[in-house]
């Protein structure tokens, strides 16, 4: 009896923590279990496909694309599936060592799993000037200010104007994302005091500056630049580059990162949040997202920026999870569809094999892999839906193998024929 109340009184924790914590109860999900509509740019499914968390992290998948119409831009990228599984700690801490750098690539995940990332557009000018994206870019920017990288990554720069109602002046903005850290990101408006869950709203401030150097011979730290930059003109103006900015502390309403200690709505004991700045025309104000060094410790898994495929935002999910539905906060369905449901390619295959979790499929299932003659030489534990899984065959001589996913009430078993 005592273990029951314990295992009991677990239960309620969580799906009470679910209930309150903004970092599993934010997203806009896609609600259609089946992905067969509720589509949007190029007929992929939109926002979130499946939200799980743990006692520590939320795991987030997502394709990349909103539910709302996104293009036509000028460039000649095309937004893809970017298949996401993207992990937020549930306890955002402030990093009180080395700061993690805010690097190019995507830096955070709106709330509908699109990706966020800063003013760089990774190009440069004299070796070291690095290029503002905004400016550089904005013309293949389509109505809601985003658009596709290279690998398809559609992506924001800037505010999302089609994301949150960014005329509404006179409310605290909504959280409209996360950064890696865990900290929320928040519209353009918030208290003006920051001690104050109510009171006056502000239109929050950046605390950059265009410098006024007619010369780019320094840095914004007012270090020698070498190579200096390019001459002012009209091919290069100031504020198309980011060293034409200068953070100076006090200026406006935020730190170096965009961002602040405060109170807000769903954070009414307070917490850090960064905001994505406009300007007083509503137009994007620098740096637009956030910029520097990540306020808190950042985990691995979700930055970095490499050659194609980049891994990072592909996370694996080795722990247990609980599923979250779009309203309830319990299951979305999937427990009631009751199926074990997944992909094994190639097949046959000569050196390894992918396992591919439907989207529709339990979660928390082991995966065995056996010999022909019944011998267990592999083990996959708490298999997710979204998750893709590889298995190393070349350690196995030829023949037939039996892949078994399963969680004690329910199982499949799929041959894999293991080739010279």
């Amino acid at each position: 009896m005592k273990k029951a109340f314990i295992g009991i009184f677990l239960l309620c924790t969580m799906f009470s923590h679910a209930q309150t914590n903004p970092v599993i109860t934010s997203w806009i999900h896609n609600p259609d279990t089946f992905l067969v509509a509720n589509r949007g740019y190029d007929n992929i499914p939109s926002n979130i496909i499946k939200e799980q968390y743990s006692s520590t992290d939320v795991y987030i998948s997502c394709f990349c694309i909103p539910g709302y119409s996104i293009g036509p831009w000028s460039n000649p990228n095309v937004a893809e599936n970017q298949n996401f599984v993207y992990k937020i700690t549930l306890t955002p801490q402030k990093n009180t060592g080395t700061p993690t750098a805010i690097g190019l690539g995507h830096i955070g995940v709106l709330t509908n799993g699109v990706s966020i990332f800063n003013a760089n557009d990774a190009q440069f000018v004299n070796t070291i000037w690095s290029r503002n994206g905004y400016y550089f870019e904005y013309p293949s920017f389509d109505n809601c200010l985003g658009h596709a990288q290279q690998q398809g990554e559609y992506h924001h720069h800037v505010s999302p104007k089609c994301l949150y109602d960014q005329t509404d002046s006179t409310h605290h903005s909504p959280i409209i994302g996360f950064m890696f850290d865990g900290f929320p990101v928040y519209g353009a408006y918030g208290y003006a005091d920051t001690s104050s869950t109510g009171g006056s709203i502000k239109r929050m401030n950046s605390s950059y500056r265009l410098r006024t150097d007619t010369t780019r011979t320094t840095n914004p730290w007012g270090g020698v630049a070498s190579p200096a930059g390019p001459a002012v003109s009209s091919t290069y103006p100031m504020g198309c580059l980011l060293w034409d900015w200068e953070y100076v502390p006090g200026l406006g309403d935020l730190d170096s990162a965009n961002g602040r200690w405060c109170r807000t709505p769903e954070y009414p004991n307070g917490t850090y949040a960064y905001f994505m700045t406009l300007d007083s025309t509503l137009a994007p104000a620098y740096p637009y997202t956030s910029a520097g060094a990540y306020y808190g410790v950042v985990q691995p898994g979700n930055i970095g920026v490499g050659p194609p495929p980049d891994t990072s935002g592909h996370n694996t999910i080795n722990v247990p999870t609980t599923v979250y539905g779009d309203t309830t906060g319990a299951s979305d369905g999937v427990a009631a569809i009751q199926q074990i449901a997944f992909r094994v390619v190639p097949n046959p295959t000569g050196a390894y094999v992918y396992i591919y979790m439907d989207y529709n499929s339990l979660n928390n299932v082991t995966g065995r892999l056996y010999d022909e003659k019944g011998s267990l030489i592999k083990e996959i534990g708490y298999m997710q839906p979204t998750i893709a899984y590889t298995i190393d065959m070349t350690q196995y001589p030829t023949g037939i193998y039996f892949l078994h996913v399963g969680n004690g009430a329910k199982e499949v078993v799929k041959k894999i024929v293991k080739s010279e």
